[in-house]
């Protein structure tokens, strides 16, 4: 059939209709997904990417363009119709694959993935956060660099967000965060489709959105009809015009707008319409029913002029950006770098070694590393969730970000943990941005959802998390992080450091500013712990590699291996000398990273766990899981599979069995010489 156009229909409806068409092929021919918020939202879409937004489908990375964030990620076949329609690298044969094995058309928006996609969205809520952080890195890289007449930043950040997603606890995080903060850069638009899942959303949702995001300080409309062009061209100008706080437009649409029998039904959310209700749907729109698919030539070249408009805003903006390298050639040579993502020479060149002498908490000897990094390391950014003075986390000379100081790298997120870790992400993906964020360990859990996203999308994102352990004592069970550890090992991509020593402390920011391949979590301890003296033991720092030979056995060859990390590695030490007095032969491994040596070649792993070798103990103060892999068959784990208790942390590590003489006992059954 020929792509003439119907000829009851303006070329503006044409453009929107063609983007609702796709939508729901797509859905149906995959047998799954979500066709009706894509269709409801047709129009603001079309209005965004072919008048509003500041992109360039030939080049989707260029610094200086607007982000886009999908926060309803069920709604990809929206962003994908809208891509392949503007001219990206997708295409229809991509939207055909939609939600197949290996497809660029993932079920939800996957960045790394198709070409235009700023971040990983689906779970409801994180798109949002991602957003304020963009907003939060823009803003930044603004103040540092914009100045002198010069404007080499300057974006917006846009996001859409559903019901969901609005009703997800993150979203009020991340909202207040950005209201307090008066980040005038984000628009973001709330789809009030009043339907969800289980049906109308006054099932469970009642509350006036606008007003909520009114008292969080923002610049709050409302548009009465998600199809009214001009109310939305309208809207969206006076937005980007409110550059003093952040803006949201309230759209009251309707969820499978143009089908006979499902408009506003709950049916439409999250199923195909079905053959018959997509050619009923098509008939309604004056669409041709016999060809799914179909793209009327007249619409696609009009979305096609998206490829001009964005090659002219990019020249424009190069243009700018040159007379900015011509007027300071040595701070455009520093945005360039920090948005390759390079370090700068010598950025570790300060970072202290400690003397063996008294005793350090490893979130303190966290503190000098930082602290040395910082001077030389501008990009890094970033924070506690309201935890800085306990661990240790603040730039002694960064300067607070905050309203009227966006200059400034010390990140104040307030109680918000999982907002920080959605916000971080945003910072991350955004580029020139290296952000960091703290928090008790056992607050992991209200920022887990985060960390697997970074994880998924393989950002380089650093986790301090702090009171690592029942040695925190007196705070009891309710902080005593038992299980997180092993929470977090079980994320792909997540290397989890837990060093024993100030030393190893600073090998391990060593490795997390190096690391370019997933977030790093760094877990220290609240109490003292020795600092190794390493020319009496004889071994160099091996945190690179996850886990190293710390002391060989004394007194001749190992018969057993003793292995820790963090602050049990102490506990292994003093284990290793009472079993030589029992002429027990015992090599001692620190293990700060399980991750980091299972990726180290087998003839490395071999040396340090010779198979030979197989009575093995591994002491951890925390879960026992993660360790069978490495002890095997013939060795145990010292581990916890019980909360812990509210006590000073010497009297828990004592009646909990964590002491040389428990270790020691162990070893000695394990080798048959129990008395």
């Amino acid at each position: 059939m020929a792509n003439i156009a119907p000829a009851t229909q303006s070329l503006e409806q044409l453009c929107i209709d063609t983007v609702r068409t796709l939508s729901m092929d797509a859905v149906q021919q995959a047998d799954s997904g979500h066709p009706g918020t894509p269709m409801a939202l047709a129009p603001l879409a079309y209005l965004l990417f072919t008048r509003h937004l500041r992109h360039n489908p030939a080049n989707p990375l260029w610094m200086d363009r607007d982000r886009f964030v999908l926060s309803a990620g069920h709604a990809s076949m929206l962003l994908y119709s809208v891509l392949y329609l503007s001219g990206y690298d997708l295409s229809l044969d991509d939207l055909k694959q939609f939600r197949q094995w290996d497809s660029r058309t993932p079920g939800h928006p996957e960045h790394g993935i198709t070409p235009g996609v700023e971040t990983t969205t689906g779970p409801l809520g994180q798109g949002m956060g991602n957003a304020v952080g963009f907003a939060v890195a823009e803003a930044h890289l603004r103040a540092v660099f914009n100045g002198g007449g010069q404007r080499p930043v300057d974006h917006h950040t846009f996001f859409i967000a559903s019901d969901g997603d609005m009703m997800e606890g993150v979203s009020h995080e991340v909202a207040s965060l950005a209201g307090h903060l008066k980040l005038g850069k984000l628009i973001g638009f709330y789809d009030d489709n009043h339907i969800t899942i289980e049906g109308d959303t006054a099932l469970a949702f009642g509350e006036d959105v606008g007003a909520r995001y009114q008292a969080y300080g923002w610049h709050v409309q409302h548009v009465d009809d998600g199809n009214d062009l001009e109310a939305l061209d309208q809207a969206i100008r006076a937005a980007k015009a409110a550059t003093e706080r952040p803006s949201l437009v309230v759209i009251r649409t309707h969820i499978a707008f143009g089908s006979p029998n499902k408009v506003d039904t709950a049916g439409a959310h999250g199923s195909p319409l079905g053959a018959d209700e997509i050619r009923l749907t098509k008939q309604a729109l004056g669409w041709p029913s016999s060809d799914p698919f179909f793209v009327p030539d007249d619409a696609l070249a009009e979305w096609r002029k998206s490829r001009d408009r964005g090659a002219e805003i990019e020249s424009e903006w190069k243009q700018r950006y040159d007379g900015f390298k011509a007027a300071q050639p040595d701070r455009a040579k520093e945005l360039e770098r920090r948005h390759r993502g390079e370090l700068p020479a010598g950025w570790d060149a300060d970072i202290p070694t400690f003397p063996p002498g008294k005793p350090v908490a490893t979130r303190n000897a966290s503190e000098k590393v930082l602290n040395a990094i910082a001077p030389r390391l501008p990009e890094l950014m970033g924070g506690a969730a309201d935890l800085a003075p306990s661990t240790k986390t603040l730039m002694k000379d960064g300067g607070d970000f905050e309203a009227g100081n966006y200059a400034g790298r010390n990140m104040h997120f307030g109680i918000r943990e999982h907002g920080m870790g959605t916000v971080m992400n945003g910072m991350a993906l955004h580029g020139g941005i290296l952000p960091y964020g703290a928090t008790f360990l056992i607050f992991s859990d209200y920022m887990r959802p985060p960390i697997r996203l970074a994880s998924l999308m393989e950002r380089q994102v650093i986790y301090v998390f702090t009171h690592d352990s029942i040695g925190l004592g007196e705070d009891g069970p309710t902080h005593q992080p038992i299980e997180m550890l092993t929470l977090l090992r079980a994320i792909p991509h997540l290397t989890v450091l837990r060093p024993a020593d100030a030393n190893e402390t600073a090998e391990a920011w060593r490795v997390a500013i190096g690391h370019r391949h997933g977030p790093v979590a760094l877990a220290l301890s609240r109490q003292d712990l020795p600092i190794f003296d390493r020319s009496r033991l004889g071994a160099a720092s091996g945190v690179a590699r996850g886990a190293y030979i710390l002391s060989e056995a004394k007194g001749g060859s190992p018969e057993v291996i003793l292995l820790a990390s963090g602050s049990e590695v102490e506990i292994v030490l003093a284990a290793q000398d009472k079993l030589a007095a029992r002429e027990v032969a015992a090599r001692v491994v620190s293990v700060p990273s399980l991750e980091l040596f299972g990726r180290e070649p087998e003839s490395y792993r071999d040396e340090v766990l010779p198979p030979g070798i197989r009575r093995r103990v591994a002491v951890e103060a925390a879960h026992p899981m993660p360790w069978y892999r490495w002890v095997g068959d013939q060795g145990e784990v010292i581990g916890l599979t019980r909360f812990g208790a509210s006590a000073p942390y010497e009297r828990i590590y004592r009646e909990l069995g964590f002491t040389p003489d428990a270790v020691v006992a162990r070893v000695e059954r394990l080798l048959g010489r129990e008395t």
